[in-house]
This record gives C-alpha cells, structure tokens and sequence, in this order.
C-alpha cells in the first residue's frame, strides 16, 4: 500500500473522520473531523483554543480513524499534528481544499476568525482493513 492508496481508500470511505488527540492529564479525547487532503498532509479545521488544540499543544501525536462502510472496511492513519494560527495559512486553505463552505463554522472569513485554526497532520503510518480485517490487512509507513 502507498500513500496514495491512503488517500483514496480515505475519500471512499468517508468525508468523516474520528481524532484521537492526548491531554496533559494523560488521557485521550476523540471527536469528528471533516479532513482533506493536500499533497501529502491531512487538513483539520479547528478552534485555535478548542480541546483538540491543547491537547496537541501538549502531545502533536493523532490517530485518526475513517469512518467503517457496511462491509467493514476501515482505514487508521497516524501522524503528527501541528496548529497553523496564521493568516496566510488560512487564507490559502480556505477555498480550494475542503469540499464543504468554511463560512459555515467561521462567518468572518480568515481575516475576520481570530479562534479558527488549521491542524496539518503529516501521516506516517496507516492500516486498512477488508471486513474489519477478515478480508485482509494492508499497512503503509513513511
């Protein structure tokens, strides 16, 4: 498997994504992501001082796991996470990238969104499984 079998297999399954992240009390927390790929980094769309974000201000590691289909397919991706903040970075994210309006969750724009941040996660290893795994196993590794 390659990293753009990752890719694909993650557009086929699901728009949706569950993040695993970890606090500084050591303990995980796992919410929904509408991710999306450019080149070879996953997209996030987050709240600058949201859970998520201090959870990888304190651990930059993920998991993320794309939605099972009815056969039971699956796909885990795991990487390192880091919160862009900065105006060129949502400026150039904001049309093009996402295949939903990010006016939705952030009216003002990049301009006018202070809280609204980006987290690119760099994969470095992934897992797809067939039938949950009866059907086989592929993996990749940067």
């Amino acid at each position: 498997m390659d990293l753009e079998r990752v890719k694909s297999e993650s557009a086929r399954l699901s728009p949706w994504a569950h993040m695993a992240t970890v606090g500084p009390d050591g303990d995980p927390d796992v919410v929904p992501v509408h991710p999306a790929w450019e080149g070879d980094t996953i997209w996030v769309m987050a709240g600058a001082s949201s859970v998520k974000a201090r959870n990888l201000g304190h651990h930059a590691k993920v998991a993320m796991h794309w939605q099972v289909t009815e056969a039971g397919d699956g796909l885990e991706v795991w990487g390192t996470a880091e919160i862009h903040t900065d105006l060129d970075t949502k400026k150039r994210l904001w049309e093009g990238v996402f295949d939903y309006d990010l006016n939705l969750f952030s009216p003002g724009g990049p301009e006018g969104s202070p809280d609204m941040a980006f987290v690119a996660v760099r994969p470095e290893r992934a897992v797809y499984l067939v039938n949950y795994g009866m059907g086989g196993r592929e993996t990749w590794s940067a």
